[in-house]
């Protein structure tokens, strides 16, 4: 039974991260107006091709999961209540960001989210590695992503101040 549960306990986890990542994709550029008006905005010179974005998601999104289930499988523990308790906030900093970004046409608002999304995935990675090392080293390439994120969302939000009123906001 404990093997079952181990595979329920991943599993879960891998649909909290796949919810996450579903809720995020429902106002990515997928959407034509969104499209259109990503399209327009001025964008750094160290801004991937869109290609990138959905296979390194896909990689850091797996290592969440897994890192996250780590942790779920350690002994009982304040430094274990800590770190779950970071990463679904995490978790939800990170869904929220798309809907910012993309679906409200908002920049600046998502730069304070991806700010603070950052912040939680470094109490994250620290808490984590009292607990179960590999769970805390899984999330250091998550952390890195978002730093540069980070940077081309400030970027984005720099060189567009006027980014939510360019086209109509996505459905």
């Amino acid at each position: 039974m404990a093997g079952r549960s181990s595979w329920l306990a991943l599993a879960g986890f891998g649909a909290a991260v796949a919810g996450a990542a579903w809720y995020g994709s429902r106002y990515s550029p997928k959407d034509p107006r969104t499209r259109a008006w990503y399209s327009r905005l001025e964008k750094p010179r160290l801004n991937p091709p869109d290609e990138v974005f959905p296979v390194v998601w896909t990689a850091l999104y797996s290592l969440m999961a897994v890192s996250g289930y780590r942790i779920w499988c350690s002994e009982p523990s304040p430094e274990r209540s800590r770190a779950l308790k970071l990463w679904v906030a995490q978790l939800l900093a990170n869904a929220k960001w798309s809907k910012l970004f993309f679906g409200q046409h908002r920049p600046d608002r998502s730069l304070a989210d991806v700010l603070a999304l950052e912040g939680l995935i470094l109490s994250y990675i620290d808490n984590a590695r009292k607990v179960d090392q590999p769970a805390a080293v899984a999330f250091v390439p998550y952390a890195a992503w978002v730093a540069f994120a980070t940077y081309l969302n400030e970027e984005i939000a720099r060189l567009n101040p006027d980014a939510e009123f360019q086209l109509p906001l996505a459905s």
